[in-house]
């Protein structure tokens, strides 16, 4: 018998970085997961919503943090336009858990959230994940940049033998976290690197 999807809760983000859905409800958070799920340098997303603290045994402290793992160390995400109002007992709390878990702060304002061409880079990528890209394709463009090496999305396109356009299954990829897609340097276009994911 056939059963629909489901459709994925609007209040949970989910990314091929995060083994489970992360909450999201504030759209600043997302706008970051988005951007942290297409940063080369973050390798995991993950939550924690609640850890203990040795002064306070009796009960966990909701932490509600979303942890990065980065290149260089392991970070909580606290994303200012999405920061959570809390007493200064429950913040002091807070930040002792965060301590006491080894976490480092990356605050992310509203412009940094904003800034170009990363924002609008990543808002032409990120609708592309979970489109289905055929097996024989995946290899062949996994294969052409394996083969040889990092290049412009033009010469990929031009490289990769497909009867529609590849362009969206090349973003699908990167949002697969196979592919990197440079979305930093440049507004997305022809001249734009490509490499496999390492």
């Amino acid at each position: 018998m056939f059963r629909p999807k489901p459709r994925p809760r609007p209040d949970l983000f989910v990314s091929a970085k995060a083994p489970v859905p992360i909450p999201a409800r504030h759209p600043a958070l997302r706008e970051a997961l988005v951007q942290a799920s297409l940063d080369p340098a973050v390798r995991s997303i993950r939550h924690i919503p609640s850890s203990p603290v040795a002064s306070a045994p009796l009960e966990p402290v909701d932490v509600d943090a979303v942890v990065l793992t980065k290149d260089d160390g392991r970070f909580h995400l606290d994303v200012v336009p999405a920061r959570q109002v809390r007493d200064l007992d429950d913040e002091g709390l807070v930040l002792i858990a965060l301590r006491e878990l080894e976490l480092k702060p990356l605050v992310v304002t509203a412009d940094e959230l904003h800034r170009e061409p990363r924002c609008s880079n990543c808002r032409i990528v990120w609708p592309n994940r979970g489109r289905f890209v055929p097996v024989g394709l995946r290899i062949r463009i996994l294969q052409i940049l394996r083969d040889d090496g990092p290049m412009e999305l033009i010469r990929l396109l031009e490289s990769v033998r497909s009867d529609t356009d590849p362009t969206p299954s090349v973003l699908s990829l990167a949002c697969d976290d196979l592919l990197e897609i440079d979305l930093v340097s440049q507004p997305l276009g022809p001249a734009t690197i490509v490499r496999v994911r390492s």
